[in-house]
């Protein structure tokens, strides 16, 4: 591994992307899009400090590209872009041009996927193809081996399927098992639970199992389920899991940054994603992951999709008149399944609904007092959400993979400028 025989050589001890004083050159604004601040119910001086602490975050040198869209009350009132899709990165192992990230660039969520295979379940469950109530094995009988025959759709899609790893020999730890579609659905079905009852952060496992259920149930894949729900009726352009082709010479690169993850984290991050973090990000740039289908961890998008689909959420399951969504479908999706507790996986206390992090007081994943939004967390910095207390729908996308470092510092200033300036009353 490149990026693992530098760090042991001590060439990346604190490795960080070069930052220009002025961030003009490195910036673009969606001025068609950008509506005024007035029309959201926020002052010109609110939106200035949240772009201020967006660009505070591009300063902290852990990303070397950043999309950032906020919506308030329905409107747009940032859609921007800092630094380099590619290129620019503090060990950039491909030698990337330097390339700027543009508001169309489409970036990987990660983990921020689960929130959009977790709707498209509750999209199933709205249209009667299944119960989320129902055991797992009802639809997937190889799956109730071991112990696992009375685990339902929603304990699963509330990291309590008590399967949040997927059980590999050392000697196979590596990105490309997770290509093989079967095989990774058949080494779920044959563990036992590790974790029974117990809420535990399901990394990979848990989006294989419920894209399983969608293609099971529908005969159709689970791309094109997303497809026909919300990526055509929301005219996205992207937001597909893997790349094709024509965009892939666009897409943003990944890049580790940071502190370098070192032991115990780094045990903790391995047993989580299943391969060591450094290989994790080398690999998700890799054509064999943009090939792949992981809906847990690969649907790619730009801020503002990602943004318009929260959006979607807040405007109770429509968008320009055309209902999506159920009022009671969104409910159960948001309603806090348990509450707040220790994850056996992540080793900090979360607040999970059937299938979104949820936010908390005094403060949460969102900022202070967020206890009413919901979203999801993408590795490492990727954020996903929608706050009804303060009308908005808000996805930072980043590309520098940063476990530890003082860029946490100014991304919990950001989350709290959000909260202060799009508070209501």
């Amino acid at each position: 591994m490149i990026i693992k025989a530098a760090q042991d050589a001590g060439f990346l001890k604190n490795y960080k992307v070069r930052v220009p004083a002025d961030l003009d050159g490195v910036t673009t604004v969606d001025t068609a899009r950008e509506g005024a601040a007035a029309r959201a119910g926020l002052r010109p001086a609110d939106v200035e400090a949240i772009w201020t602490a967006v660009q505070d975050l591009y300063r902290s040198r852990a990303f070397p590209g950043i999309s950032f869209c906020l919506r308030r009350r329905g409107e747009v009132v940032l859609h921007r872009t800092l630094g380099h899709a590619r290129g620019n990165g503090p060990f950039d192992v491909r030698n990337a041009p330097k390339t700027p990230m543009a508001l169309d660039t489409p970036v990987c969520l990660f983990s921020a996927s689960k929130a959009v295979t977790a709707v498209l379940v509750h999209k199933l469950a709205e249209e009667g193809g299944l119960d989320l109530d129902q055991r797992v094995s009802h639809y997937i009988p190889a799956f109730g081996q071991r112990g696992k025959q009375d685990t339902t759709v929603a304990e699963v899609l509330a990291h309590r399927g008590g399967f949040p790893q997927i059980r590999v020999p050392r000697a196979e730890k590596r990105v490309e098992i997770l290509l093989d579609w079967d095989g990774v659905i058949d080494r779920i079905c044959r563990a036992p639970p590790t974790h029974p009852r117990r809420m535990a952060y399901h990394a990979i496992s848990g989006g294989f199992i419920l894209a399983e259920l969608i293609q099971r149930i529908t005969g159709a894949s689970v791309q094109s389920y997303l497809d026909t729900r919300f990526r055509e009726p929301l005219g996205l352009k992207h937001f597909t899991y893997g790349l094709p082709l024509q965009h892939r010479d666009t897409a943003a690169l990944n890049y580790a940054a940071g502190q370098p993850v070192r032991f115990p984290l780094s045990s903790i991050v391995e047993k989580v994603l299943i391969v060591p973090f450094e290989q994790v990000v080398e690999s998700s740039n890799s054509a064999a992951f943009m090939d792949a289908v992981i809906p847990a961890g690969n649907l790619y998008a730009t801020a503002e999709e990602l943004s318009r689909f929260f959006q979607v959420m807040l405007d109770d399951g429509c968008w320009q008149g055309r209902r999506l969504l159920k009022t009671e479908t969104l409910k159960r999706a948001v309603k806090p399944k348990w509450r707040i507790a220790l994850d056996g996986s992540l080793m900090i206390p979360m607040r999970y609904s059937e299938g979104m992090m949820l936010g908390a007081n005094p403060v949460g994943l969102y900022g202070p007092a967020s206890r009413h939004a919901y979203g999801h967390l993408g590795f490492m910095s990727i954020l996903g959400w929608a706050d009804p207390e303060r009308e908005m729908s808000c996805a930072l996308l980043t590309t520098g993979k940063a476990l530890l470092g003082t860029h946490l510092i100014t991304l919990g200033k950001l989350l709290a400028t959000l909260s202060d300036r799009c508070k209501t009353g």
